[in-house]
């Protein structure tokens, strides 16, 4: 499908590039004054003289508001035959922590450069840490935003500026962001009560810095439609509107849509961006989207999508990277926040990794490595892992490819390949440590409610198991008689024909029970040695001599001690084999 954008002649397309901006940071650093700051500087210092400017000026909705300013010269160049005449920056403004997670990462397709607000006061907080985390997952640039300088002490404001600008230049030098631009401003000065009357200070030059950094967003018209949907309305006489950003795909009038959480399909009566009727939208747009015979109440926030195009999952499996900063321990069997989609649930989390193996020189096994880390496959082994293993593989110091089978409380409704957040959103706010745990690509999804009997048992994950017991005595050559390997309730025909091996160096076949108190006998294929002979006919006549019939706990606990012959028994189990059976290699 063509750029709708490019369609100069229709008439009704504004011609207008939308450029998606997020607006990040801590609890009360600001982002909701600069977003209005920026959004009435803009529409005030750039639309006094043109008859639109109310019209285009701000849009202030549920969290976004928007402000268009002519377009940089730079950007003329760059957009080519698409004959735009104004740039739109819209601003995601993120409140609350649990929905700023929420909302960036829904949006994260669609996201093309972060301000990151920080309190100069206060500098680096423990939300400021986070945001930048997910703004290293989601976004390619950024600008830092140093707020509040109006609490700064004349005399000493520029000091304290310097010093600021120069730390966050320190805490950015490891990421994705080295020597992104710092500005300070004061986008309300006296604090939220202070009148409106008096400006802010630096709008205008960041607005300016803004145009600068602004770049011609790739937009990708093609795939199935994906919208993230932030308020629903209806219009008496015409319908119910959808408003929200299109994250991938395309939308045209007439077009169906899906609304995956309610299980409807609906169609497309018309398409506004801008405040204007237009036949299409692409990915990076906002858009308001009329459809008949549709409660709003039903769908406040969410997404609506290609009709069958969005999957909804009971489980998962993703692969998984820790995130630096989180302290506490990742175990398998844990309950974690996970943020996939458009949602956040509650997951049981249970990590594992390859079953590493010996391959012939030259030959391929189709290891991660060579397909990409995010990559898995049903075919492959793997070994469960009590918890995430932090230590690093034998590849430059890289922690090694490791994966999580997610099962959520809820079902989640998601595209492929979705990126994944795992958090502990449940720990203080307060605390000065990152909630943020692990992140992820989700690879394979599980539609199936029965998921542990239809799936689950064709993923090949194994434990290492081990038990030890000893030899009581030699029935003849090749069989000996074994104890305390298994309990007496143990069903002893599932291990029949594992092989175990001998202290003494022989190995043994089990071939079953002895009697009725868990005790087993092993055949020795190749015969006992002389010496293990010796040695359990010498053990056995030693035991004889000792104890009285008042005595069967000491002769008992003798026995045991004074075996000098030990039995292995080495095998693995499937986590998910409903047959529970025991495998050696």
């Amino acid at each position: 499908m063509a750029d709708p954008s490019a369609n100069a002649g229709d008439g009704l397309l504004p011609q207008i590039l939308n450029f998606n901006v997020g607006v990040l940071g801590h609890v009360d650093s600001g982002k909701t004054s600069l977003a209005r700051a920026l959004s009435s500087t803009a529409s005030t210092a750039a639309f006094d003289k043109n008859p639109q400017s109310k019209e285009r000026g701000i849009t202030l909705d549920l969290g976004f508001s928007a402000f268009t300013v002519p377009l940089p010269y730079h950007l003329r160049e760059a957009c080519g035959e698409r004959a735009y005449h104004s740039l739109q920056f819209t601003l995601v403004d993120c409140p609350g922590h649990a929905s700023l997670i929420r909302t960036i990462i829904g949006g994260a397709q669609i996201i093309d450069l972060m301000l990151l607000v920080v309190d100069v006061v206060k500098g680096m907080q423990t939300q400021t840490a986070e945001c930048l985390l997910i703004g290293q997952l989601t976004c390619s640039r950024m600008i830092v935003i140093l707020n509040k300088i109006d609490l700064l002490p004349s005399d000493k404001k520029q000091s304290a500026i310097d010093k600021m600008t120069k730390r966050m230049h320190k805490t950015l030098e490891n990421t994705r962001f080295k020597g992104c631009p710092v500005i300070a401003v004061a986008a309300k000065p006296g604090g939220p009560d202070a009148p409106d009357t008096e400006e802010g200070q630096g709008i205008t030059e960041l607005i300016e810095l803004l145009k600068t950094q602004a770049f011609l967003p790739k937009r990708d018209p093609s795939g199935s439609l994906l919208m993230a949907v932030d308020h629903c309305f209806s219009i008496r006489g015409q319908g119910t509107v959808i408003t929200g950003t299109i994250l991938q795909g395309a939308l045209r009038v007439n077009d169906t849509l899906e609304i995956p959480a309610l299980k409807v399909t609906r169609k497309v009566r018309s398409v506004q961006m801008f405040r204007k009727p237009v036949p299409s939208a692409i990915q990076g747009d906002r858009v308001g989207v009329c459809v008949t015979q549709f409660d709003p109440k039903l769908l406040e926030r969410g997404v609506v999508c290609t009709p069958g195009s969005l999957r909804t999952l009971y489980a998962a499996i993703i692969s998984v990277h820790k995130i630096e900063y989180y302290r506490g321990a990742l175990s398998s069997r844990s309950k974690f926040h996970i943020t996939v989609g458009h949602g956040t649930v509650m997951a049981r989390v249970s990590f594992f990794s390859r079953v590493s193996r010996s391959i012939p020189s030259g030959a391929s096994d189709g290891s991660p490595s060579e397909q990409g880390m995010d990559s898995f496959s049903f075919e492959w082994e793997f070994h469960h892992q009590e918890e995430f293993l932090s230590s690093p593989g034998e590849t430059e110091g890289k922690e090694p490819q490791q994966w999580a089978l997610l099962e959520f409380e809820q079902p989640v409704t998601c595209p492929p390949l979705s990126l994944v957040i795992g958090s502990r959103l449940d720990s203080d706010i307060h605390a000065n440590t990152c909630r943020l745990a692990f992140h992820g690509k989700l690879l394979e999804g599980f539609e199936d409610k029965n998921y542990t009997e239809t799936t689950l048992p064709k993923l090949k994950i194994s434990k290492d198991k081990h038990k030890e017991g000893a030899v009581e005595r030699v029935m003849d050559d090749y069989t000996v008689i074994g104890r305390n390997l298994f309990k007496k309730e143990t069903n002893l025909q599932l291990f029949v024909g594992l092989k175990v091996t001998l202290s003494s160096g022989e190995t043994g076949i089990i071939e079953g029970s002895f009697g009725q108190s868990g005790k087993i006998k092993i055949r020795v294929p190749e015969g006992l040695k002389e010496e293990t002979k010796q040695l359990l006919s010498s053990s056995s006549k030693k035991k004889g001599k000792g104890g009285t019939k008042n005595e069967p706990a000491k002769e008992e606990e003798a026995k045991i001690n004074s075996q000098p012959i030990a039995i292995h028994l080495n095998f693995k189990r499937y986590v998910y084999d409903p047959h529970k059976k025991m495998v050696q290699s």
